[in-house]
């Protein structure tokens, strides 16, 4: 009988073995390249902690934004909000991100210190990047928390402009607080996404009035419950394009209004940097040719980033007949169908011309490329 009981245990040790199986604490890669002269760091540069009304310890934070593959984060706790008080934690509005910075040199991930200054619209939530000391923006006067941060060469955001709790009658409004800002040079970065919310209006903004493109989390609870990131759910990331992997690099290359954004399966941002993340995520097949009349040739075309590439045909060629719509699908190789004409002869020197819809340089406006094709048009057997 011991025997038994023994072996049955064992068994049921084996089963239980083979039926728990932990997650791997591992850092994922994103395939996004770098660009001729900077390094591409996706960062995350709005979320928040139990120190103010998040709802995960700041080392956690780090912990999330490392397994998903970020380079660098920010700590954005509210300056005014501390649900947790009566739990015991400080109101210091520094110590996240003091936990946060610790954890982040454990794991090689940047950590930016920030805060959030939380008020009415006008002007609403701003962050404050880059800071030295948080204390000072503990003011009841918004413009001073705003000056006192700037004073220490602070980054200034606005946050989720279109966040319908801060909107006037359905509309996003530009405020003459806002041009205040601007003019005093206290207002530098706008988030164009955050969370899962786009908001044109403020991408307009950021292309008409020079300001840097942001798309950020916000992220309160823990990562998992808002993004099921083990299914391919990312978060939206601002991608920064530095000249190091530094925190002053990153600094310095929002200053200089070097960002785009990624969300969903879209990039948003200036087409000099949009258009060779593209080129530089493709690989061309053979693009020289021979057509004999109505034949059918494929042009491979890879793509190495996670980023399927969406193409819709901008104008039709006399010569060829090209596909309409056309998916360049991530990390694989998808091919271009090209199909000749009767009208076409000799040799010819053509472009395809295509706009790729999920990468937008302005509201509605996408990036156009072109596809070179090199074809001898031969007559046919």
């Amino acid at each position: 009988m011991k025997t038994l009981l023994t072996a049955t245990v064992l068994l049921s040790g084996a089963v239980l073995a083979l039926a728990y199986n932990p997650a791997e604490h591992a850092c994922t890669t994103i395939n996004i390249p770098d660009i001729p002269g900077y390094l591409t760091l996706k960062c995350d540069f709005h979320m928040h902690t139990v120190f103010s009304d998040g709802l995960v310890w700041p080392s956690v934070r780090v912990d999330e934004a490392w397994c998903e593959g970020l380079d660098g984060i920010a700590i954005t706790d509210h300056i005014e909000r501390h649900p947790h008080k009566a739990e015991g934690l400080t109101t210091d509005p520094n110590r996240s991100y003091e936990i946060a910075r610790a954890a982040g040199q454990e794991l090689d991930l940047l950590v930016v210190k920030g805060s959030e200054i939380t008020r009415a619209m006008p002007p609403g939530h701003l962050n404050a990047l880059f800071l030295t000391n948080a204390t000072p923006l503990e003011t009841a006067n918004w413009e001073d928390a705003v000056k006192n941060a700037r004073a220490q060469g602070a980054f200034i955001v606005w946050n989720h402009p279109g966040w319908e709790r801060q909107i006037t009658n359905g509309l996003v409004l530009w405020y003459p607080e806002h041009t205040w800002l601007r003019e005093q040079d206290m207002l530098h970065g706008i988030e164009v996404i955050n969370g899962r919310d786009y908001y044109p209006e403020a991408h307009r903004w950021a292309v008409e009035r020079r300001l840097t493109l942001l798309g950020n989390t916000d992220i309160h609870p823990p990562l998992g419950m808002e993004h099921d990131t083990r299914r391919g759910d990312h978060r939206p990331m601002t991608l920064v394009f530095a000249k190091a992997r530094t925190v002053e690099a990153l600094r310095e290359a929002l200053f200089e209004r070097r960002t785009a954004i990624y969300h969903g399966n879209q990039l948003i941002g200036d087409e000099q940097f949009l258009r060779p993340i593209y080129e530089k995520s493709i690989q061309w097949g053979k693009t020289t040719l021979v057509l004999r009349g109505r034949q059918r040739v494929w042009v491979r075309i890879g793509n190495s980033s996670d980023i399927s590439y969406e193409l819709e045909r901008v104008s039709e060629l006399k010569e060829l007949e090209t596909p309409r719509k056309l998916i360049l699908p991530a990390r694989k190789t998808a091919l271009f169908e090209v199909r000749g004409t009767k009208a076409a002869e000799g040799r010819r020197k053509l472009a395809a011309a295509y706009r790729v819809t999920n990468l937008l340089v302005g509201p509605d406006k996408p990036v156009e490329i072109s596809i070179p094709l090199d074809i001898t048009f031969a007559a046919s057997e």
